[in-house]
């Protein structure tokens, strides 16, 4: 009987196990935005995750939203990436990068005074994003991409994508989730152009296929994935209709071919969150990955009843290390703590108990 144990291949990518590690961003990565040291350890301790999924990864060096996430946009960032997946690897473990541009959600302290940009240029509302020295401050009204920038965003993602390949990465996953730049262009609430990429449901996926295209093209379909949300709110972002949104994606993503699809829940157990898991299986027959709410019960139960093919698992990896053999023991799991999520040092990162060897 399939389990979270059973090995899995999805596209090209072989994973031992089909527990998954959720891309967590946790702010260890310095001012440049190059890997460090401790965020080798870090990723190599999880080492035995089916697969691991990296932080959200900058794709240009004006495109910060948090402080210190890693970046891959020039090569000092390619060599210290390197220095991770290097690591992991020796350690018998498979690791993509998730790469991401902010959008919106990045303000121009973060990014040398440079204006976010957007689909739209509307600012998010009823939020604050936490500048340091400053505190929380409300979004910034983006700059609407115009429709002759759109070719340079491709761009610079299929640049990422060529240097996750020279990092030694697996593959690479597209952020097209909460509310970030794909996402923004993605869905109807905030969306609101009139040129190629706005109006029709085509039209405002057109970007997240070209940026799949030209990503595929650099390191082949088999080692790319897509992460979506369609039902959660975060960064003050909906659609009117997500079903039919799905439905088009996962097509489109069936006719390319993609490692695996990431259905990102707000809580998987909703009916409208299960009914978009209907739909992608319908129209999507790769490889699909759940996130949101999952125990090792519930994940268990998804995987058996064919609903997903692997969990994707977050808090439970920041303070588990070893959640693979925690799972597999039945041992408890330690508590993640809230207050050490980011940076800057190895307190709450690096130095969670595991069970002994």
């Amino acid at each position: 009987m399939t389990s979270l144990f059973s090995p899995l291949k999805a596209g090209m990518i072989d994973l031992p196990n089909r527990i998954v590690m959720a891309p967590l961003t946790r702010a260890r990565g310095g001012a440049k935005h190059v890997p460090s040291p401790v965020m080798t350890e870090y990723y190599a301790q999880r080492a035995s995750a089916g697969l691991i999924i990296t932080e959200a990864t900058m794709i240009a060096a004006d495109g910060c939203a948090f402080v210190e996430e890693g970046g891959l946009f020039n090569e000092a960032c390619v060599a210290g990436w390197r220095a991770v997946t290097d690591e992991v690897h020796r350690r018998g473990g498979r690791i993509m990068v998730q790469l991401w541009h902010p959008g919106r959600a990045a303000h121009s302290a973060l990014n040398g005074g440079r204006q976010p940009i957007s689909s739209t240029d509307r600012a998010i509302q009823n939020d604050t994003i936490r500048i340091p020295g400053l505190g929380a401050q409300p979004y910034e009204i983006p700059r609407r991409l115009a429709t002759e920038e759109i070719p340079g965003i491709v761009t610079l993602f299929g640049e990422a994508a060529r240097r996750a390949k020279e990092a030694g990465f697996d593959g690479v996953q597209l952020h097209a989730a909460h509310g970030y730049l794909l996402d923004q262009f993605l869905r109807d609430s905030v969306n609101d152009r009139t040129d190629g990429y706005g109006g029709s449901m085509v039209n405002r996926a057109k970007l997240l296929l070209e940026v799949v295209d030209v990503v595929s093209r650099e390191i082949g379909a088999g080692r790319v994935s897509v992460r979506i949300s369609p039902l959660v709110d975060y960064n003050d972002i909906a659609d009117s209709n997500p079903a039919g949104l799905v439905a088009y994606l996962a097509t489109e993503f069936e006719r390319r071919g993609l490692s695996f699809l990431e259905l990102r829940h707000h809580a998987h157990e909703l009916p409208a969150e299960a009914e978009l898991v209907g739909i992608v299986r319908q129209h999507f027959h790769g490889v699909l990955m759940l996130n949101g709410g999952f125990d090792q019960a519930r994940g268990e139960e998804a995987i058996r009843s064919g609903r997903a093919d692997a969990i994707v698992y977050g808090k439970a990896f920041i303070g588990n290390p070893d959640l693979v053999k925690r799972f597999a023991v039945g041992a408890p799991l330690n508590a993640m703590d809230a207050m050490t999520l980011y940076g800057p040092d190895r307190r709450g990162y690096t130095d969670y108990p595991v069970l002994p060897s």
